[in-house]
């Protein structure tokens, strides 16, 4: 398979099923953004390979999950009928249930029990932080003002076209999320997280 078609040249693209719109289309936008996102991760997984001394094999497996729930979310936002499945709680794609594209509200509930387990660890926040401290916890800040965008994005999208409540929600929790992770992981390098002041 070619990776360039030219299909493109002209500023427009294929939704998934075969329809043609602009490149700056809404629905584009959005799954583009969680491309984005899912790439800023990536990002982040190899700077926690790197860091041997820390063990982080459970923060990159639940990176790496995170992953894949945005396939499955970008693919359902590159379909509107996908989209209006699963806005309807149907599966996106036919067969889902078992695949790689099934993304439920259980996602959601993990994703809000690992920032539990990870706020126990920290230090309560006495001021607003400024994003930053290690690398990797400046990695984490970026990818999460990359999910708000993702998630303003698909709101945005939803004012114009159906769009599954659950991908609001899942963005909605992952940013914060991200926001604990990267707390985390400074707490874990020893790094000091700088206030607003």
């Amino acid at each position: 398979m070619k990776i360039y078609t030219r299909g493109g040249d002209k500023g427009q693209t294929s939704l998934y099923g075969g329809e043609r719109v602009s490149k700056a289309h809404g629905r584009v936008e959005a799954y583009g953004t969680l491309d984005e996102l899912n790439s800023a991760l990536g990002v982040c997984i190899a700077f926690c390979r790197e860091q041997n001394k820390l063990e982080l094999d459970d923060e990159i497996d639940w990176l790496l999950q995170v992953q894949r729930d945005l396939f499955a979310l970008g693919s359902w936002l590159a379909s509107k009928e996908a989209s209006e499945r699963a806005a309807r709680g149907e599966e996106a794609f036919a067969g889902a249930r078992q695949a790689r594209t099934h993304v439920d509200s259980d996602r959601i509930l993990k994703i809000e029990e690992q920032i539990d387990a990870w706020e126990k660890e920290l230090e309560p926040m006495k001021a607003f932080l400024l994003p930053g401290g290690s690398r990797l916890g400046a990695e984490m800040h970026l990818a999460r003002t990359i999910c708000r965008r993702a998630e303003r994005l698909v709101i945005a999208l939803g004012e114009t076209e159906v769009v599954p409540p659950l991908v609001v929600q899942y963005l909605n929790r992952l940013a914060d999320a991200l926001f604990v992770l990267a707390r985390h992981l400074n707490r874990l390098g020893g790094v000091k997280e700088d206030p607003w002041t």
